[in-house]
């Protein structure tokens, strides 16, 4: 196997990626990706070429110059193939933390899963426990399967105020969970999150990889 080093040669297939993945050609992503499993290791395809096109996307949406459609897209197109292309065992996911994603007390679920999917394409496992959860069926779950991350989504202020209620039934219950909060109320305050006490609060997909990754890097994992 090659390494991927040559600075060019990455950019060239992160764009190409990138041009594939906004024109929705989920074919041409899928010959783009088998091509490129011949000559490198599964890991350096996700780290190195799916995940800057992602981000780039991400940071697209939030310029104005990519649509939503085109970001949710580009993240199931990802979610969908990357089993095909690269088997579910090459990509290290066993040693990650335990991580998982939930809409809290509403169903509107878009942004719960554009986040899933960019998440999994990357090479992250995230449980998805679904829309509508009340504060009491959330905690619940995630004292059950020892969650280690939490992300929630949410669309209205009442339900992002309610994940402070979230923080203190699971300081109660001694969970030492993280929650990375996201959503439209905590686009238009800076702050919010800190009111909420979430840990985290992810404006973007990338902003999403970008804390994941950062969290799995302080764990030591």
């Amino acid at each position: 196997m090659e390494e991927l080093s040559s600075v060019d040669v990455v950019n060239k297939h992160v764009e190409y990626m990138t041009k594939s993945l906004l024109s929705v050609d989920k074919l041409q992503v899928k010959k783009m990706l088998m091509e490129l499993k011949e000559s490198y290791e599964p890991i350096a395809i996700v780290e190195r070429i799916i995940v800057p096109s992602l981000e780039q996307i991400g940071e697209g949406w939030m310029t104005d110059t990519v649509s939503l459609s085109q970001v949710y897209m580009s993240g199931k197109i990802c979610s969908e193939i990357l089993d095909d292309v690269i088997p579910h065992e090459q990509i290290n996911r066993q040693q990650q933390l335990k991580m998982a994603i939930a809409t809290l007390e509403d169903f509107h679920t878009l942004g719960k899963q554009i986040v899933k999917g960019f998440l999994y394409a990357s090479g992250f496992e995230v449980a998805d426990y679904g829309g509508g959860l009340t504060v009491g069926s959330l905690v619940e779950r995630v004292i059950r399967d020892k969650t280690d991350v939490l992300l929630i989504s949410v669309l209205m202020l009442p339900s992002a105020l309610s994940i402070k209620e979230v923080r203190k039934q699971l300081r109660e219950r001694h969970a030492a969970t993280i929650i990375v909060a996201g959503g439209a109320p905590f686009n238009f305050d800076d702050e919010l999150f800190k009111e909420v006490e979430a840990d985290y609060a992810g404006r973007t997909v990338s902003d999403a990889i970008h804390i994941v990754r950062t969290l799995e890097n302080n764990k030591g994992v």
